[in-house]
C-alpha cells in the first residue's frame, strides 16, 4: 500500500497571560468529551415493556409507531426499519435524516449482515480539507457550519439495498406515515424546541430559519404543529423511484446547490459524487464473550466503525479480570469504585487502539490483515494484564500480532451525533442500526425539507502528526469517516438471537453501549434497568461521571486511584430489545432511554 506523505500539520501552541507567574486553570470542560445533543432533563420513569410477538425502540413516539404499524401488517423488521427513518428524518431533524448515513446490523434467523451507509469524501477533497492556510486545524463549528463538511449522504441507498434481501412490504408502503405526517404535521416536542433554542447556527440558514423558526427569531414552541411538504414530496418521488431520486435529478441538483453555493464555507460535493455513491454489504466483527458461567456472541459493525472493536476490547479486558464478577452495590444499585477502576482502565487502552489503527477498511490495512486481531483472546490477555490497581500513567496502543504499521495515532477530536433503533419482528428477525447526521442539525444546511449531514467532520482535521506520519482517518477522496456508532445484536450459545441494542452519543456510544451489555450479560439486568444505570466513561482523558449519580464516596475513591474526576450530563439514547421467557413462551423485554424521547411499542 503506497501512502503519500502529507505536509506536516502545525500543532497550537497554549499562550500564557504575561502578567500571570503561573498558567492559568483549564476551563471546567478541558478534556472532556463534548457531547452531541443537549441535555433536556430526565423524562418519566419508563416502565418495564413485554412483548409476545413483536418490539420496535426508536427514539421518538411518533417513529416508533410508524415501525410498529409496519410489523403489524405482516412487515419484517427490515421494513419497520425504513419506515421508522423516514419519520425520524421529519420529527427528530437534529439526529439522523435522509441526508446522512447509517450502518445496519441485520439477523434473518440464519446470519448477521451489516448494511453500511456511511457517507464519503467527495472526489475533490483531499487531507487538507480542515486546514486553514496556515496549515492549522479549523476550529470545529468554522468547519462544520456550511457546505464544506458535507459528506455524500448513504442511507436511503443503505436501506434500498438491504429491502431488495428483506423486505416484505412494497417499498412505496414504507413512507406512507412519514407522508402523511408531513403533509398534516406534528406537535413539536419539548426536547426539540429546547435543541432549537440553544443552538446558534441553524438561524444561519435562511431556509431552515424560515422552518423551525417564527419571524421574530424563536423557535416554535412546544406542541406547535408543524408541516413540512417540500419533505413530504420528497419522501414521495423516494416512494416512487427509489433511492434514484435523491441521488440524481432535481433533488441532487438542490444538494449540489446548497452544498457548493454557500457564502462562507463552500463544500465540494458534485452531482457526479451522489450519483455514483454505493453502499456496501460488510461482514459483521463477532466475538464470543463469557459473562459469569454463561456464553454469548456479540456481533457489532465492523470498521469503518470502531464501535464494536472498542465495545469488544472493553467488555473482553473486564471479563480477564476479578472486576467483572462484582454485583452492583446492594446499598445504592450502582458500580463500585473497584469496577469503574478496572472499566476506565480498559477503555483506555481500547481507545488507544482505535486511535492507532481503526478507519476505513478500504483505505486502512487491519492490523495483522484481520480486524479480529484486536479482538483475539491472547491479545487481550496481555492487554489485561497492563490494567492495576492504580491509574496507569500511559495507555499505549497494543501490538496484535506480526503487525507493521506507518499510522500516527489520531489526536482526540470532537466527534457527535446519532439516533438508534432496535426491532424485533413476529419471526425472529432483528435490526440494530445506528442513524446519523452528525452534529446536532448536521451542518445547518436544509435542502427540500431535510437537512444535511457534516459527517466529514469526523475525519481527522489534522493528516498527519508533527513528524509527517499520516493519521489513519484523515481526509481522502471516496473514502468513509470513522464512526463510533455500535449497533450490536447479541447472540447465546445456542445461536438464538438474545438481544438488539445501541445508543447515540458520539465517542461516548462505545461506553454507553459497553454498559448497558454488561448490565444485560452480566448483572442479568432488565434491558430499561440497563438503560437506567448512570452512565460513565473516558475517552483517554478525565474519568466522566453522570452528573448527580454517583456518591461522593465512590468519586473519591477514583480520584485516590490517580483518576482525575468531572461530572457532566451524559445524554445517551439507548434501545434496547431482549428475549425474555413467561410462562414458559418468548418474550421481548424493551428499554428507552428516559435521556431523550424514545419508547417501545410491539405486540
Amino acid at each position: 500500500m503506497i501512502l503519500r506523505r502529507p505536509a506536516p500539520a502545525l500543532l497550537a501552541a497554549a499562550t500564557l497571560l504575561a502578567a500571570c507567574a503561573t498558567p492559568p486553570a483549564p476551563p471546567p470542560d478541558a478534556g472532556l468529551p463534548r457531547q452531541p445533543e443537549i441535555a433536556t432533563g430526565q423524562q418519566a420513569a419508563r416502565p418495564a415493556s413485554r412483548h409476545a410477538r413483536f418490539a420496535v425502540a426508536a427514539a421518538n413516539p411518533l417513529a416508533t409507531e410508524a415501525g410498529r404499524q409496519m410489523l403489524a401488517r405482516g412487515g419484517s423488521a427490515l421494513d419497520a426499519a425504513i419506515a421508522v427513518q423516514m419519520v425520524l428524518t421529519l420529527v427528530e431533524p437534529q439526529s439522523s435524516g435522509i441526508g446522512g448515513g447509517a450502518f445496519l446490523l441485520h439477523w434473518d434467523g440464519q446470519r448477521v449482515q451489516a448494511f453500511d451507509g456511511r457517507e464519503t469524501a467527495p472526489a475533490a477533497a483531499d487531507e487538507r480539507l480542515f486546514l486553514t492556510p496556515e496549515g492549522k486545524p479549523m476550529a470545529f463549528m468554522d468547519a462544520v457550519v456550511g457546505g464544506r463538511s458535507v459528506g455524500v449522504p448513504g442511507t436511503v441507498r443503505m436501506l434500498e439495498m438491504a429491502h431488495a434481501q428483506h423486505g416484505r412490504l412494497r417499498w412505496a408502503a414504507l413512507f406512507e406515515p412519514a407522508i402523511r405526517l408531513a403533509e398534516t404535521g406534528f406537535p413539536v416536542s419539548p426536547r426539540l424546541h429546547a435543541m432549537l433554542q440553544a443552538d446558534a447556527h441553524l438561524r444561519k440558514d435562511p431556509t431552515a430559519a424560515a422552518f423551525f423558526y417564527q419571524p421574530d427569531g424563536t423557535p416554535w414552541p412546544v406542541g406547535h404543529r408543524l408541516k413540512n411538504p417540500e419533505l413530504a414530496e420528497v419522501l414521495r418521488r423516494l416512494a416512487r423511484d427509489g433511492s434514484r431520486a435523491l441521488h440524481e435529478g432535481e433533488i441532487a441538483q438542490a444538494i449540489v446547490a446548497k452544498v457548493q453555493g454557500h457564502p462562507g464555507n463552500p463544500g465540494r460535493m458534485t452531482l457526479a459524487d451522489l450519483a455514483g455513491y454505493h453502499a456496501k454489504a460488510r461482514e459483521a466483527i463477532c466475538h464470543d464473550h463469557t459473562a459469569g458461567s454463561r456464553r454469548w456472541k456479540i456481533c457489532g459493525f465492523p470498521p469503518p466503525s470502531s464501535g464494536a472493536i472498542a465495545v469488544g476490547q472493553i467488555l473482553g479486558l473486564m471479563a480477564r479480570t476479578g472486576a467483572a464478577q462484582e454485583p452492583l452495590a446492594t446499598d445504592t444499585g450502582l458500580p463500585s469504585a473497584d469496577w469503574l477502576h478496572t472499566y476506565m482502565e480498559a477503555s483506555r487502552l481500547a481507545f488507544a487502539d482505535r486511535a492507532q489503527y481503526l478507519g476505513d477498511p478500504d483505505f486502512v490495512p487491519a492490523p495483522g490483515g484481520d480486524w479480529r486481531s484486536l479482538l483475539d483472546p491472547a491479545y487481550l490477555d496481555a492487554r489485561a494484564r497492563l490494567i492495576h490497581a492504580q491509574r496507569a500513567p500511559t495507555a499505549p496502543a497494543g501490538v496484535p500480532g506480526p503487525v507493521r504499521t506507518s499510522f500516527a495515532p489520531m489526536a482526540e477530536q470532537i466527534e457527535y451525533g446519532t439516533s438508534h433503533i432496535s426491532i424485533v419482528d413476529a419471526e425472529g428477525r432483528a435490526v440494530s442500526m445506528t442513524t446519523t447526521i452528525e452534529d446536532a442539525f448536521g451542518a445547518r444546511q436544509m435542502v427540500r425539507g431535510f437537512l444535511l449531514n457534516n459527517e466529514l467532520s469526523d475525519f481527522s482535521f489534522a493528516p498527519a502528526d508533527a513528524t509527517g506520519r499520516p493519521v489513519a482517518n484523515r481526509v481522502e477522496p471516496g473514502k468513509r469517516p470513522r464512526s463510533s456508532m455500535a449497533p450490536t445484536l447479541v447472540f447465546d450459545a445456542e445461536g438464538r438471537l438474545a438481544a438488539s441494542a445501541g445508543s447515540p452519543g458520539g465517542a461516548l456510544i462505545i461506553h454507553y453501549t459497553a454498559r448497558t451489555l454488561h448490565g444485560l450479560l452480566q448483572w442479568r439486568l432488565d434491558p430499561q434497568a440497563a438503560i437506567d444505570l448512570p452512565n460513565f466513561g473516558t475517552t483517554g482523558g478525565p474519568v466522566v461521571l453522570e452528573k448527580g449519580r454517583f456518591p461522593a464516596p465512590v468519586i473519591e475513591a477514583l480520584k485516590a486511584r490517580g483518576h482525575e474526576v468531572r461530572e457532566q450530563d451524559m445524554t445517551s439514547g439507548l434501545q434496547a430489545i431482549a428475549r425474555g421467557t413467561q410462562d414458559g413462551r418468548t418474550i421481548w423485554r424493551g428499554g428507552a432511554d428516559p435521556r431523550r424521547e424514545g419508547v417501545v411499542l410491539g405486540d
